[in-house]
Parts: C-alpha cells; structure tokens; sequence
C-alpha cells in the first residue's frame, strides 16, 4: 500500500507508542496522515500488519514499517531527532527498549479481569519493578535537561509518554508519584512536557 504523504496508523488516543511516533512525526515537521482507528476495526486490521501490532507507518512507495522504537529512529535520523554518532545512537537506543521492558512487565495487568489479582501484581509493581526500572534509567541520564544534554531527541518522546502514563494517576493501583524520587527522569519528563514543540501538539489535539 502506498500513500502520497507518510501514514501514521494507531488507536484514536494519545497514548502509549502511536502517541509517541506522533509526537517524534511533529516535532520533525512532517506533514503526516493521522489515521486514528477505533478498536472495534482492530481485528480485522492486524492481519493485513507486519507484525500483528500498531503503529506503523506508511511512506510513499514503501512497504509498511511496524515497531515504534523503528519508526522513532528514523524520523529522528532524518530530522536531527537522533544522534548521528553511533555509540551515542546505541545508548539511546538502549534506553528506548529499556522502556519496552517496561511496557512487557506492565502489559499483561491490562488483561487481567480479577480486581483482587490486578491489585496485588500491580501493587508489586509499584514496589519493586518500577523503581528499580527507574533507578537503572536514572543512572543512564547526564545533565538534562534531555537524556543526550540539552536537545530533544526520540528516546525523549519515549521517556516522556511512559512515565506521563504513570504519573497521569490513571494507572490503578500504582501512585502517581511512583517516579517522584528519580529527579533526573522527572526532570526530562517535564523538559519534554513543555517543549514548544510538544505544547503546539497538544493545544491542537
């Protein structure tokens, strides 16, 4: 399938990887198609994706791209979102799958339908998993107020949309303040929050 400008495809809301490729897509200063799809087509969708997943990503006489940390490292290539030395690069990249970690560790108390159960692995959680995730990451930042120093970069976005989710308060049964103790990732996190790029986004969606 091809597109006469790039195709962004993920649910119609702004979280999680389709919010970040979003955000990476317009702060490059892309003209991209935000193709918001509701659930209910989801099923009859996901065959006709590389992997079975959202997003991905539709450029002019390109086959489709899946993966979001992928699609993040080539927008960020081709805007100056990505650092052009490679063991920088590397180190980026490192910390954005470090945040997939995250999601796998997190993801299966989405599906949990036991109230009792999601409440204990998720209070867990909140006390083991995630500052310990945090601490790693903390360890991996410099002076900021970005991961890299003082640009944004893509492995931004990414920190900025899963630690946004948490400290949303809309993750039951884990604080919103899960990430207080971590000055460096909060720091990035609101440095991110009040990008001008970023506000621009959100004051039109």
């Amino acid at each position: 399938m091809t597109t006469q400008k790039p195709k962004l495809t993920y649910f119609d809301a702004p979280v999680s990887r389709g919010e970040e490729c979003r955000l990476a897509l317009h702060l490059a200063g892309v003209d991209f198609e935000d193709n918001r799809i509701k659930r209910a087509d989801w099923a009859a969708l996901k065959p006709t994706t590389p992997f079975g997943s959202l997003p991905i990503l539709e450029l002019p006489g390109k086959p489709a791209l899946a993966q979001s940390t992928a699609i993040l490292v080539m927008v960020g290539r081709g805007h100056g979102l990505h650092p052009k030395d490679d063991f920088e690069a590397a180190r980026h990249e490192a910390v954005m799958q470090s945040a997939e970690d995250l999601r796998a560790n997190v993801a299966p108390t989405l599906r949990m339908t036991d109230e009792a159960e999601k409440k204990k692995v998720r209070e867990n959680l909140a006390a083991t998993y995630l500052p310990t995730w945090a601490a790693f990451v903390e360890k991996q930042i410099g002076d900021g107020p970005f991961f890299g120093g003082a640009a944004i970069h893509v492995a931004d976005i990414k920190l900025y949309v899963v630690v946004r989710w948490f400290a949303s308060g809309t993750v039951d049964h884990i604080p919103a303040t899960v990430f207080a103790p971590f000055p460096k990732l909060t720091r990035l996190h609101d440095a991110v929050r009040d990008h001008a790029g970023v506000k621009a986004w959100y004051a039109k969606h």
